[in-house]
């Protein structure tokens, strides 16, 4: 295994699954971006209330909190679009995509809308 990566870590009765948090930011992003109204990631490190954790992709953070992971989403809506809608589906398809692919329990899926695209 690669020596400077974050792993998400569940034990198991037969042992640990462990993946890596870029993976899960992947997947998170690659899911964000097939929501009608998504016009881009944020990129650059983007601190929350919780502190300085920087981003394990660009616009994507994900955190694991006891055995769930915490996955905070930094978009860019499309000109024209109802943020809170594009908003909400970035949030169950990304939950779902997740929960499905990792199997890991999903907390939560923070959406912070921090711009508008004119693509």
């Amino acid at each position: 295994m690669a020596e400077n990566r974050e792993y998400m870590v569940r034990q198991e009765d037969m042992g640990n699954i462990q993946i890596a948090e870029e993976v899960v930011a992947n997947l998170a992003t690659a899911t964000a971006m097939e929501v009608d109204g998504v016009g881009g990631l944020l990129s650059g490190n983007i601190p929350d209330a919780k502190g300085s954790k920087k981003m394990t992709a660009k616009g994507v953070r994900v955190d694991m909190e006891g055995d769930a992971l915490v996955i905070n989403l930094f978009l860019m809506i499309r000109y024209g679009c109802e943020i809170a809608d594009v908003a909400r589906k970035v949030q169950q398809s990304v939950f779902s995509t997740l929960e499905g692919t990792t199997g890991f329990k999903i907390d939560s899926v923070n959406v912070h809308v921090g711009g508008i695209s004119f693509n």
